[in-house]
């Protein structure tokens, strides 16, 4: 007898659990993505991530931010945000990591990642950064009009060096300049102060350096993965950038 009400009262415990559970469901993944690309590129770099990513769920959008100030880049990239539709994961490379920390303070914005990206605090810029921890790369060179832009001839080593030949040197002659006013903008109300954040550091980087993005992610206390990789590490590594993304999700 003893035994029956001991398995009787264990069998209410169990049903009185369920029935909380069933009251209160987990909280669902996000499952929109926004990718931003960064200066010298445009979105379509992202294609391999995006398609590992809607094979495995997610509805994904691409910014195509026009690099002309980094008011009209953010502007940009909440366009993209509001037609999600929900709740995002906002992701950002190399000078998209300075637009995704403005634009990251959107509303629908639940975590951010940085590829190999600026992530930068209160009057910090991309010009700022760099000058502290240089690169080892020339560096970009201005336009008559403005607009900064990698050199071809250096290109392929210093941008994607884990790319083939064939591809970079398409990159180069299609790339977007940066507006120099981009460059020296300072950041307001860094959103990674009140998000989740998430950083990829691509260690043979020579656009950015590996140990600025180390010491950036940090500060912030991102989750960090290091990625033997040139600066396009979304481009020559898209499984475990899209593994990133993914875990940001969650």
């Amino acid at each position: 007898m003893n035994n029956f009400f001991r398995f009787a009262t264990a069998a209410t415990a169990l049903a009185v659990i369920a029935a909380a559970s069933a009251a209160t469901p987990a909280s669902p993944a996000i499952k929109n993505v926004v990718l931003v690309h960064g200066a010298f590129a445009d979105g379509s770099g992202w294609s391999a991530v995006a398609k590992i990513l809607e094979r495995d769920g997610f509805k994904v959008g691409v910014a195509q931010p026009p690099e002309t100030s980094l008011e009209d880049d953010v502007a940009s990239t909440n366009r993209t945000i509001d037609a999600m539709g929900g709740p995002v994961v906002l992701v950002g490379h190399s000078y998209g990591g300075i637009i995704i920390t403005a634009a990251g303070n959107n509303a629908h914005v639940k975590s951010l990642v940085y590829v190999a990206a600026f992530q930068p605090d209160t009057g910090e810029s991309l010009g700022s950064l760099s000058a502290g921890k240089p690169p080892a790369s020339s560096g970009p060179k201005p336009s008559a009009d403005g607009f900064l832009y990698l050199d071809l001839a250096t290109f392929h080593a210093d941008f994607c060096a884990d790319l083939p030949g064939s591809e970079a040197d398409f990159m180069a002659r299609s790339q977007v300049g940066l507006n120099v006013k981009a460059a020296g903008a300072p950041a307001t109300m860094p959103a990674w102060k009140t998000r989740p954040t998430f950083g990829i550091v691509a260690t043979n980087d020579r656009a950015i350096n590996p140990d600025l993005e180390r010491s950036m992610y940090k500060r912030a206390g991102s989750t960090v993965t290091e990625l033997a990789s040139s600066h396009v590490a979304y481009i020559s590594h898209p499984a475990e950038v899209a593994a990133v993304i993914e875990q940001a999700a969650r």
